[in-house]
Parts: C-alpha cells; sequence; structure tokens
C-alpha cells in the first residue's frame, strides 16, 4: 500500500531540516580547532543539546566531525576538510581563466584572496607583464582594513559586524592608513555604492590597489584584487575598477551556470 501522500511531506520537511540543522552545527564549528562541546555548540545554534546530541553522532559516523579532546569536545573532520579542499581546488582552477584575462588586459598582477576571520589569505595569483610590479607569496596573509579587496568584504557587511569584527581602532601600516573606525565606515559607504574598494597606499608604501569581493559556490568570502606601484595607479585607477567589476561579473556568471 502506498504512503499517504501527507505522510511523505512530512518526512520530506523533516529530513530537510535535519540538513539545515547539520549545516548550522558544521558551520559553528568553523575555525573552531580546539572544538566545542556539545553545550556550546546548542548554544550557538539555538537547539536542544538532545538534537545536537543525535545529529553530531551521525555527523561521527561519517567523520564530518570527530573528537577535539576526551572530554567530548568536537571538531570539523577529515571528510569536511577533503570536501571543502575539493570545492576550494576547483573554485581556483574555475577562477583562474578570469584572473589571466584580465591580467593580460590590463598588464598588472592580480590577486585571488580568501577571508579567513579577520584576515585575508591569498591563494592564487597571476603576476603582471611589466617590469615594475607587485608581487605577494600565495599563502601570505593581510589585514582587512587598509587592502582593497579586504576592505570590499568589509562592504559586504553591516556596519555593526564590521565593528564585531575588527574593532574599533586599527593598526597604522603606513601614514595613510585609516585607523579609526568612523573613518572607514565613510569610505565603506562609498564601496557599498560604487562596488570597488581602493587602496591608496595604505597596507604599504609606493602600492596601490582596486579590489573587489564576491563569493565562491560554497558562500566563502573571497576577492580579486589588482595591486599597482603608485606612479601608475592613479591614471589606471577607473580603468582596474571598471575590468575588476565585468570580471566579477562575468565569474559570477559562470558560477551561475555551472550550478544551474
Amino acid at each position: 500500500m502506498e504512503a499517504p501522500m501527507s505522510r511523505l511531506v512530512t518526512n520530506d520537511k523533516s529530513q530537510v531540516q535535519v540538513i539545515a540543522r547539520a549545516a548550522t552545527i558544521l558551520r559553528a564549528l568553523e575555525d573552531e580547532n580546539a572544538g566545542l562541546s556539545l553545550g556550546q555548540i546548542a548554544q550557538r545554534v539555538n537547539l536542544a543539546r538532545s538534537t545536537v546530541q543525535r545529529i553530531v553522532a551521525a555527523l561521527e559516523t561519517e567523520k564530518l566531525v570527530i573528537a577535539a579532546t576526551p572530554n567530548g569536545r568536537v571538531r570539523l573532520g577529515p571528510t569536511i576538510m577533503r570536501l571543502a579542499a575539493s570545492v576550494r581546488s576547483d573554485f581556483v582552477s574555475l577562477a583562474r581563466p578570469f584572473l589571466e584575462r584580465l591580467s593580460a588586459e590590463l598588464h598588472e598582477t592580480v590577486d585571488l584572496s580568501t577571508v579567513k576571520k579577520d584576515h585575508l589569505v591569498f591563494i592564487d595569483q597571476v603576476v603582471g607583464s611589466q617590469r615594475l610590479r607587485t608581487v605577494s607569496g600565495v599563502g601570505e596573509t593581510f589585514p582587512l582594513h587598509c587592502t582593497a579587496n579586504g576592505k570590499a568584504y568589509l562592504a559586504q557587511l553591516s556596519d555593526s559586524a564590521v565593528e564585531a569584527l575588527i574593532g574599533r581602532s586599527y593598526e597604522a601600516r603606513t601614514a595613510r592608513s585609516i585607523t579609526k573606525i568612523d573613518t572607514l565606515l565613510n569610505e565603506l559607504k562609498v564601496v557599498r555604492r560604487i562596488g570597488v574598494a581602493f587602496d591608496r597606499e595604505e597596507h604599504t608604501e609606493g602600492i596601490c590597489a582596486a579590489g573587489v569581493a564576491l563569493h565562491d559556490p560554497l558562500g566563502n568570502a573571497v576577492a580579486i584584487s589588482v595591486p599597482v606601484p603608485s606612479l601608475r595607479f592613479a591614471n589606471q585607477a577607473n580603468h582596474i575598477a571598471e575590468r575588476l567589476l565585468a570580471t566579477k561579473r562575468a565569474l559570477e556568471g559562470r558560477m551561475n551556470a555551472s550550478a544551474a
């Protein structure tokens, strides 16, 4: 005998709810290298501890989470790490032709970075063809408040979220660095309006940059930036901004087509 339609619909909703809750728990464990207790997870995701315990047990079976300490704390497991690494590698491969095209158009270096809490990590780079050019190593980290790619990311957040993430005062990397939140928030208003952020010798003297932010297929924040020696930047800033926005639109269109 076939199951009643109402029962099938209820079961489907229940299964979707479990998946959504599992995803919320996994997100709560992101960047928690020391792990969280079941009680801490329950508080963060606003679920009953018993519900968290059941879902965590299922995730442990698949090694999506593993024990972090003998006293019950858990952290992300090797399975989720492999999946994330695979998606990140796929995204870098997907983005690479767009970075190469942008670099060829501008004859400048193009960087791809991802956001890790309150800093950026460079994950790919296409070196420009100019003799005088800027190069940063893949894997290097940079602050958010004084970089073009960092400010492009911050502009996607609310003002309160910016303050919660990086505080109200910041290190001066150069004489041009923004060091107070009010000044930064005023600049982020402009970035939200035009879609591009600028670093005018705020991180490193002699180097300017423009950057845009977007999200990879997993929803992780990433940014594309073009660093340029200050001598060339003033005359190229508007053109670089236009090409960055065009590259962002093209890459987002490619990701949307892949997901369809």
